[in-house]
C-alpha cells in the first residue's frame, strides 16, 4: 500500500513537471515584438504568439536604462553643456494580456511604451560644471534619452518569453 501511494506520487510529480515544461516549450513566436526608442521611451509594437493555451499571458515592459545630461548655468547667466552624463533611472513597468484566453491559444502585443525617469537633481560636481565642483552654478535638466529595456511575458508567474532591448540594437532585441 505505502509503495503505491509513492509510486503515485512520484507519477504525479513527473507528470506535472513534464506537463509544465510542454507548456512552456509550446510557446511559438509568429512574428518577435520590434522596439523603437525615441528620447525618454522604447515604443514595443507587434508580437505574435500561438501555443499559449488558455491561461492568461501577461506582458510585462520596462525601459531600465538610460541617460540623463544637464546644463550648467553660471551666476552670470552664461550656460555651458555638463561634461558628464548621469544614469537615468527605469521607469514604471507597463503591462499588457495577450488576449490568449479568449483566441484559442494566440496572443499579441499591440502596443506598450515605457520611459526612463530623471534622476534627483546632481550636483554641479557630478555633472561635470567645472570649477572644480563649485556650488556657483545652477544644474538644469537638459534630455532624458532612454538606453535599454526589458520584456517579459509570463503565465502563473512562469516566465515563457523574455527579451532585452537596447538603443542601436536589434529592433527585435536578443533573448534573455
Amino acid at each position: 500500500m505505502r509503495k503505491s501511494v509513492w509510486l503515485f506520487v512520484a507519477l504525479a510529480a513527473a507528470a506535472l513537471t513534464f506537463g509544465a515544461s510542454i507548456a512552456v516549450a509550446a510557446v511559438n513566436v509568429k512574428s518577435f515584438p520590434t522596439a523603437s526608442f525615441s528620447g525618454d521611451t522604447v515604443t514595443l509594437t507587434g508580437g505574435n504568439f500561438s501555443g499559449l493555451g488558455s491561461v492568461p499571458a501577461i506582458a510585462e515592459f520596462q525601459a531600465t536604462a538610460g541617460t540623463a545630461t544637464y546644463t550648467c548655468t553660471n551666476q552670470g547667466g552664461n550656460a555651458a553643456p555638463g561634461q558628464n552624463p548621469v544614469p537615468a533611472q527605469p521607469g514604471s513597468v507597463s503591462t499588457a494580456d495577450l488576449g490568449n484566453a479568449d483566441h484559442n491559444g494566440r496572443g499579441t502585443i499591440n502596443n506598450l511604451s515605457a520611459s526612463v525617469v530623471a534622476p534627483p537633481t546632481p550636483t554641479a560636481q557630478q555633472v561635470g560644471c567645472g570649477g572644480g565642483g563649485s556650488q556657483n552654478w545652477t544644474v538644469t535638466l537638459n534630455t532624458l534619452t532612454a538606453t535599454a529595456a526589458h520584456l517579459e511575458i509570463t503565465q502563473n508567474g512562469v516566465t515563457v518569453f523574455c527579451r532585452n532591448y537596447t538603443l542601436g540594437g536589434p529592433a527585435i532585441g536578443t533573448a534573455c
